[in-house]
Order: structure tokens, then sequence, then C-alpha cells
């Protein structure tokens, strides 16, 4: 990054008026799928107010006195929200119209074909009225895709949502009202309108994740199931015997390892608590206490502002999972001000963007995927927010790195003393929000199961929300009176909470699609034997070609391999958040790892952050481009400079690949310092390669000697590390020399 580029980035986005608040839920309705809400009004406000609410208080209800079976439990969760889906969410506006009316088209031929094959698989057990009803429905579905804008409004559910309310809450409400003839009695033996029900699950749930995360995931789900039809046509490895639409609808529908399988499960005991805490934490004003706190640790150094917007958003990450909403809510705060004290707007919002994506792998909730995962791995959660506590501070570490070294080569101050909050005074008003925070915490580490400890973090959140009116006659007169969760904001709270659990449960049952299909034809073994012969070959090629035999074959074959799922965890990533990302994931890109003798662990957690990875990569950078509405800088520069600065994002899952005592696995000491220094000082090299300042200006080709060796210390050979090591300190000691010896000519 040259001085004039960023002098140029300076002068076209200098700082404006700060956004208001209507501005920033514009612009988390507009790259967060996950939060594009209706503006509803009157009494149809009313009556998704009283459902969001009902729900709310029925999953806190069974979380602290006990769920329902498992099945049953499921299937409320889903008639709730697939009920609410098709009124809360609009339907999709056409910004290409040729590319939406073949997509559209495309998906109303899939729904007549499915349609057509249970029409004809259950010809002689049914009625010929039902076939019409059949093929009614398919037509139905397939004119509610057609983006036609005269259809509904963007606020207004309009004629053919109301339908699509109406059987989204059917097909799981069928489920639990003839949950024993189903599930007890007729156990193996499904009756013909069971299929039926099925078949217009299928149908709402690809629809239900098209209107709520887009065209990306709708479209894995479609094809998994049109690769499950059609196994027979499908050439070479990929040809499986096949299974028709009767067989699929029993697996995805009356099963528990499709629509109803393990990520439903987890969204509907453990996400949605967690959510729903985040939520109301966040609304009683703990998001003041950590842009507080961020500014009394950071604020007064080199860049404070920026540092403030790395500590800030890494402890929203510890209640909230979403990056573009953390990234818009930290934002609004520190991309103005660090505009204000001479950072570029694409380098502020490339930093808030980097550091909000953060929250995703920053323990103790880690967005939801951490929850599929431990369900997935069978390994208790308070583990894995123990074993994410290294990697996450290693993800902060990368950025704060990169964020002192510009605030050195720019020369920037940090805040104004008297900007800096006193200790003392943040925890005299701020104390009692943190209670419910320790609780949960304690909990989890205690092993009391995740719903339990998101239980009375919610629980006490609210009571807490009012000691500052209770002990006010006591004298405790400097606690925060504003954060009491009165009434209408607990009734908003618990709103918010439904809503936001929407989209991620329409994901989670279009995700079952690929899960049950995986399971039935084996897909995910195919996937990872593609994967492992293609690393081979590259491997031994390679091999033939180093010289000196620098690497081994079996080091060239793995590391080709990591870099392949690397790219393909990236690339499924682009536009699908990351709880349907790392299910994705998990189920056709892990097993290929294991082949490698990766452990279980360990590959898991190599594919879950590079899914996370995808929300700041280019061309579908998120959060990147959120940060960007708030700065005025450049989407696409400000996403490739978000990728640059989650650096560490990128590098600690080949750290903990070749030195898993960072996860605590096969742990030695010796393995971990080495990995841990070997780490520090990679991200430190690169760091400073990047930006081009350590204490003084680094050249072009101490930048070059700088990355290749700081990539040479990701690795566990002893001796490369040390020799890695030396050149790194040898460079950056001369560096610091030069800096200290005489005047620096920093940028303007």
């Amino acid at each position: 990054m040259s001085n004039s580029n960023s002098q140029a980035d300076n002068r076209s986005s200098s700082s404006g008026p700060e956004m208001h608040q209507a501005d920033l839920d514009n612009l988390i309705k507009k790259f967060d799928n996950e939060s594009n809400f209706r503006d509803l009004k009157g009494i149809l406000k009313t009556l998704v107010t009283i459902t969001c609410v009902v729900l709310s208080v029925f999953h806190i209800y069974t979380a602290g006195f006990g769920l329902l079976n498992e099945i049953t439990h499921r299937n409320v969760h889903m008639a709730f929200i697939m009920g609410l889906l098709f009124i809360v969410f609009p339907r999709r506006q056409p910004k290409h119209l040729k590319i939406n009316v073949v997509l559209s088209l495309a998906y109303g031929a899939f729904y007549l074909l499915v349609a057509h094959q249970l029409a004809q698989a259950l010809a002689s057990d049914i009625p010929v009225w039902w076939t019409w009803m059949i093929y009614g429905f398919a037509v139905f579905m397939a004119l509610s895709a057609l983006p036609v804008a005269a259809m509904g409004s963007r606020n207004k559910p309009s004629w053919l949502d109301w339908p699509l309310v109406l059987a989204g809450a059917g097909f799981s409400a069928y489920l639990v009202i003839f949950f024993k003839e189903i599930f007890i009695i007729n156990i193996g033996f499904p009756k013909a309108f069971d299929y039926l029900m099925g078949g217009m699950a299928v149908m709402l749930v690809v629809e239900g994740a098209r209107r709520t995360m887009g065209e990306s995931l709708s479209i894995i789900g479609v094809l998994a199931l049109l690769y499950a039809m059609f196994g027979p046509s499908l050439p070479g490895v990929m040809a499986h015997r096949g299974y028709d639409i009767i067989r699929l609808v029993e697996h995805l529908y009356l099963g528990t390892e499709g629509i109803y399988g393990i990520a439903i499960g987890v969204v509907a005991t453990y996400v949605f608590h967690f959510v729903l805490f985040g939520v109301l934490a966040q609304a009683s004003g703990l998001g003041q206490l950590f842009i507080e706190l961020a500014t009394l640790v950071a604020g007064r150094y080199s860049g404070g502002p920026a540092k403030v917007s790395v500590v800030s958003s890494g402890f929203f990450g510890m209640i909230s999972g979403s990056p573009v909403a953390n990234t818009v809510t930290t934002g609004a705060f520190t991309i103005p001000m660090m505009k204000k004290y001479g950072f570029s707007g694409r380098f502020a919002a490339a930093t808030e963007a980097a550091s909000s994506c953060g929250g995703q792998i920053t323990p103790p909730i880690m967005g939801a995927s951490a929850f599929v995962m431990a369900e997935m791995l069978g390994v208790p959660y308070s583990e894995l927010i123990l074993i994410a506590i290294i990697p996450a501070a290693f993800h902060y570490l990368a950025t704060l790195c990169m964020v002192h070294f510009e605030a050195r080569r720019l020369d920037l101050k940090g805040m104004p003393e008297e900007q800096i909050p006193r200790l003392g005074a943040v925890l005299s008003k701020h104390w009692h929000q943190v209670i419910p925070l320790v609780v949960m915490v304690t909990l989890l580490l205690m092993q009391f199961t995740p719903f339990l400890a998101a239980f009375w973090g919610i629980i006490l959140t609210i009571v807490c929300s009012y000691l500052p009116l209770l002990l006010r006659p006591l004298g405790f007169t400097k606690l925060d009176h504003e954060s009491a969760l009165t009434p209408r904001r607990l009734i908003d709270g618990l709103e918010e909470g439904a809503k936001q659990s929407i989209a991620i449960t329409a994901a989670c049952a279009c995700v079952g699609f690929l899960l049950g299909v995986t399971t039935l034809t084996g897909l995910g073994f195919k996937f990872s034997g593609a994967i492992v012969g293609l690393a081979t070959d590259f491997g031994s090629t390679l091999a033939v070609v180093i010289p000196f035999d620098l690497l081994t074959e079996d080091s060239l074959t793995l590391f080709i391999a990591l870099i392949l799922v690397a790219l393909a965890c990236i690339l499924m990533g682009a536009g699908i958040p990351t709880t349907p990302t790392y299910i994705i994931l998990a189920a056709i890109v892990a097993p290929a790892l294991d082949d490698f003798g990766i452990a279980l662990l360990a590959s898991h957690f190599f594919i879950f952050y590079y899914g996370v990875l995808a929300d700041v990569t280019p061309p579908v950078a998120l959060a990147a481009y959120a940060g960007a509405g708030i700065s005025g800088s450049d989407p696409m520069k400000t996403g490739v400079t978000a990728f640059r600065l989650s650096m560490g994002k990128a590098l600690v899952p080949l750290m903990f690949i070749y030195a898993p005592s960072l996860l605590f696995l096969n742990f030695t000491w010796f393995e971990f310092s080495l990995a841990m220094i070997s780490g520090i000082l990679c991200i430190v090299a690169l760091s400073a390669a990047y930006i081009g300042f350590f204490s003084a200006p680094i050249s072009k080709v101490e930048k070059t000697i700088l990355s290749l060796a700081g990539l040479s210390l990701v690795g566990n050979n002893p001796w490369l590390i040390l020799v890695s090591g030396a050149v790194v300190l040898v460079i950056l000691g001369r560096n610091y020399r030069a800096g200290h010896s005489q005047p620096v000519a920093h940028a303007a």
C-alpha cells in the first residue's frame, strides 16, 4: 500500500456525518440476507410479534424445564419458523431480470418434477383429484418463484404468500398432530398422504432457503436432490444406484437425517437460545460496555480508534456470531472515528470487517457453527470453547499487528486522554451487565448443557437489567439506569431473537437435503477421493521437480490437499452463512483430510475457519461491503484489504494442522512452545511485509524475503522454523535499528 494511494483514499473518503440508525438498518438488510425483514405495520405486525414472543417463550421454558421429545421439539420449532418465514421475509426482488427469470423457471421445473414423480409413484394409491392437487401446488410454487414485482410489495405479503404461510407451518404441524400414527403405530409403513406432505415440504424448504439466503444455498439443495434422483445417468465415479422420490421423501421428511436432522436439532435446542441471549444482552447495554472497555484498553495507543475496533469486535464476538451485524453495530462508532484520526476509509472499513468476522471464532459463543460442530463430533461444548481460545487470539494478534504498523507508518497518534474512560467509572456504571455473561460461561465450563446455561443467561439478563432501579435507593446512583428491559423493550427483544433465527433455521433445513443425500449415496467419500487423488498426483510431480529432497512427497501431498480443501471452503462459503457452509463442508470435504491421518477435531476446525474467511473474501465479501457502506470506500478494494487483514484466520488453520498441540491434541510442551513462537513470528513478519513498515519503511526485497520466511514458519520442521525465524529476526532487527537511529519520513 503506497503512501500516494493511502493519501488519495483519505481525500476521497473524508469523514462525513455519522449515519442514522435507519441507514445502518438498511445496510444490514442490504448485505445480510438473514436480517432482510419486512417492515410490517398494523394488525399483521401485532400478529408476527405475538407469534415470535410465543416461540421465544417456548424455547426459554423448554431450556429451563425440559425439552420435548426430539422429533416433536424440532417439528414445533419448524412449524413456527416456516410459518413466520413467508410473512417476515419479502419475495426476492430481481436485480438482473433475465438471470432471475431463468433461475425462477428452473425452480418451477424442479417443483413440477417433484410433483410429477410423486403423482406417478402414488397413482395407484390416491384418487385422481389428489393428483391434480399435487400438480396444482407445484404450479403455485412455480408462480411464487417468478420475480414479478406486481405479485407483492417489499413490506406487505401478497396473495401468494398466505398459502405458503399455511403450508409452511402445516407440513411440520402435521408430524406433531399425527406423531403417534406416523412414528409409533405405522412406523416404517407411511401412508400416501405422508408422502404428499413430504413432497410439499421439499418444495417449501427450497423456496424458504431461496427467500432468506439467496440463490446459492437453494441451488445446492436442488442439485443434491437431482444428484440422488439421477445417479444411474451420471458418469464415472459420481454414478450410483439412484433413488426415487418416494425413498427420498421418506428419508428426508419422515426421518432425522434430512430436514429434521442434526442441523435443525442444534438450532432448535442450542442456537436459538444463544441468539436470543445476544439480542437481549445488547438491548440491556452490554454493547456499550464492550466499546468503553475496548477504548480503555486500546484507545490511547498509536492508531487507537482502529485498535478499539479490533478489541470491541472481539468483545462483541463473545455474544454474537453475525459478521455483517457486528460490522455495522461497532463500525457505526469506530469507522468514522478511524477516518477522523487519519486512517483511509478503505482501511477503516476493512479493519472493522476483518475484526467482526473474528466473532464467529471467538469463545464463548462463536456463532451457531460451534454448536453444530460439538454435536457432530460428540465433543462437549465446554471443551470446544477452551480449544478455540488460542486460534482466536492469533487472528486478533494478526489484525492488531497490521493496524499498529499502519498507524506507525502514517505517524498516527492515540485518542486524547480526556476521551479515554476510567476503569472505575466503567465498572461502577456497568458491572451488573456482566453478571449474566459470567454466569453463563461458568455454567458452560462446568459442563452444564448449553441450553441450560443460555436459559440462566437470558433470565439473569432480564433480572439484572432492573438492578439499577432496585439499588438506586441504596445509593448505587452511578449504575446505567437506562439498561432496564421494560416490557416494551423485552417484547422487542423476544421478537428480534425469533426473527434472527428464521434464516438460519431455513438454511439448516435446506442443508439437510445435502446431508441426507450424502448418507444415501456416499457423496462425501466420492468428493474426498477426488481431492486425495488430485493432491497425490500433484505431490508426486512436485517431488520430482523440487531439488535436494527439501520436501518429501508425503508432505507435498498433504500441503496440496490442504490448499485444495481451503479453496473449496472459501468458494463454498461465498454468499452462504457460516453455519450451513460448515455443515456442507463437514459432510463432503472433511473426509478428505481424514485420509491423511489428521485428527477429526483439527480437520473440522480447519474447514470451519476457512468457511468463516469467505465473509471477507471477494467477490462476495459481505462484511467488507457493509463496512464500505459506512466508510464510503470502494467495496471491492475494501474486500481485498479485509482479506489481507484476515491473514491470521487464513494461516491459523495450517498452524494447528501441522502442530495439533495448539488445539491441545497430542499435546507436548515442545511442539506447543515451538508452534506459539513460530506462529507469532510468522504473523509479525507477514504483517510488516504487507504494510511495508515495522520501525522504518521496508524495501521490496525485504518484503519478499519476509513473506517467504514468514510462510516457512508455518510447519512442523524444527530446522526450517529455526532458519526462517533467524531470517525474520535479522530483517526486523535491522529495520528496528534503522527506525531508531534516524528520523523516519512518515506518510502525511
